[in-house]
């Protein structure tokens, strides 16, 4: 963007060159559009472009705006008129003002014209979250341990929301630990006498809103479930398939002799004793109902007096990555996810059976979940209840776990906590036009050739009657 006037212009912006000073320049200025350009291969974008626009995203999404702001992957047809853009825009700095003016009424422009009608809101459209379960074994009233993690991907651009760690990590680690104990749960020796119950939540991204009606639907209006008895823990995984760092966030530290307490110890003893490149650290941070969005999916179930926490490579809820389209799949270290995985395992192994049990987790399995997820983006507002990321979540669930059910979660119509919009892909349609002032120097051309061309037929007309009157012969008088 090299142009000093954006007003009804529409500004084509790179990623590699994308600044938010500039992005605010053209919305004040009321530009016609503003088009960032992403590269195809996000892996090779530099960590600190990746990182600053990351951090540029969440000003975005809160700045209010009536300039259309489109997100387009990189191809041949897009950089050669963002090239040819850049350079008739740049070259007119070094012309004089005549000069200025005959490129400007020569140059090569584009109309950017979209396809589509106006965004509306959807109505009646449903958050879909799964559970399942493994039941114990050795009397009634067991205790039960949840795993809860939500599917859904966030960012500036819905259609370009991959979430590969926040949160295909999280999901991928859920599916395989499900796996684990159910392998454990089939054979009377290791048939534990706890309850496990895993919930794949939807809506994670907009103030956990699968987790909170599932919350309702459990312990409101019904008279048996697994929530109202003994929940000895509930375990949330959010980000975990990167770093040598590992977060267990409450919003109230456990007392000694809880069942919360006894996995915070045995996290910290198989970080000790197996993983000493792990840093291991409780986060304590109070629930505040006064904001708009909850930090952490654990202080859904925190609010209903539901002793929870949750685990995470990252130590504070505000950063970034959480929500961003940057968030894709090289940003998965499959090693780290099956370390992290095998960890989190073997401390909940020592929980369940009061002994040390290894397990065998596979990364095959976990990169292949994590490939699965991130070649598609999740974000709410694209995954229905007949989208095959749910149904395929449903599957490897109902492969492992008994009981797998759906739960449906949709806007109050009176004062609704979420609202979606159609219309997030449009196309778009480059044509190759002169500028007006090119029609209007055209004009005067045509007009000056006319008026040159009037002037020689007249003088022609008189030179004509001269000559023929000069060379006419005399005539003799008798």
């Amino acid at each position: 963007m090299a142009a000093e006037v954006l007003s009804r212009r529409c500004v084509i912006m790179r990623l590699a060159d994308f600044s938010y000073e500039e992005y605010q320049k053209a919305l004040r200025q009321s530009a016609g559009a503003v088009v960032i350009i992403l590269p195809k291969n996000m892996s090779a974008v530099p960590q600190d472009i990746v990182q600053q626009f990351m951090e540029l995203e969440p000003e975005m999404l809160a700045t209010e705006t009536i300039v259309p702001v489109y997100f387009a992957m990189e191809d041949d047809e897009l950089l050669s008129i963002y090239t040819q853009t850049l350079t008739s825009s740049s070259s007119q700095g070094s012309l004089s003002a005549a000069e200025v003016l005959l490129h400007t009424a020569t140059a090569n422009g584009f109309q950017m014209v979209t396809s589509g009608a106006q965004s509306k809101a959807i109505n009646d459209w449903a958050i879909t979250s799964l559970e399942g379960r493994l039941v114990g074994v050795g009397g009634e009233d067991l205790p039960t341990i949840v795993v809860v993690a939500h599917y859904d991907s966030f960012g500036v651009a819905p259609w370009l929301s991959y979430g590969a760690d926040s949160n295909g990590s999280g999901v991928s680690m859920l599916l395989e630990l499900a796996r684990l104990f159910s392998k454990l749960y089939t054979y009377k020796r290791t048939h534990a006498g706890y309850n496990l119950l895993f919930f794949v939540s939807g809506g994670g991204k907009f103030n956990y809103q699968g987790t909170k009606r599932w919350l309702e639907d459990n312990l409101d209006h019904t008279d048996s479930s697994l929530l109202q008895d003994n929940v000895a823990f509930v375990l949330c995984l959010d980000t975990l398939g990167n770093g040598d760092s590992l977060h267990l966030h409450v919003s109230k530290p456990p007392k000694e002799g809880t069942p919360q307490y006894s996995l915070l110890k045995e996290l910290e003893m198989v970080v000790a004793s197996q993983y000493p490149e792990v840093k291991f650290s409780m986060v304590h941070k109070k629930i505040n109902l006064a904001d708009d969005m909850l930090a952490w999916e654990h202080e859904r179930f925190g609010i209903r007096r539901l002793p929870a926490f949750t685990l995470s490579h990252l130590p504070s809820h505000r950063l970034a990555q959480r929500s961003s389209i940057m968030d894709v799949r090289p940003h998965v270290d499959v090693k780290k996810l099956g370390r992290n995985t095998k960890l989190v395992a073997e401390a909940l192994a020592r929980v369940i059976y009061n002994l040390t049990e290894k397990v065998n987790v596979q990364e095959e399995q976990l990169s292949a979940v994590v490939d699965w997820l991130t070649a598609q983006p999740r974000a709410a507002q694209l995954v229905d209840k007949d989208s095959s990321v749910v149904s395929t979540l449903e599957y490897h669930l109902g492969h492992y776990l008994k009981d797998v059910k759906r739960h449906y979660v949709k806007a109050d119509k009176r004062d609704p906590e979420f609202v979606f919009y159609d219309q997030l892909k449009q196309t778009m349609n480059a044509y190759r036009v002169k500028p007006a002032i090119f029609d209007l120097l055209l004009a005067v051309c045509i007009a000056a050739y006319l008026g040159l061309m009037y002037l020689a037929i007249q003088n022609f007309g008189v030179l004509y009657s001269v000559v023929r009157r000069i060379t006419q012969p005399k005539t003799k008088t008798h």
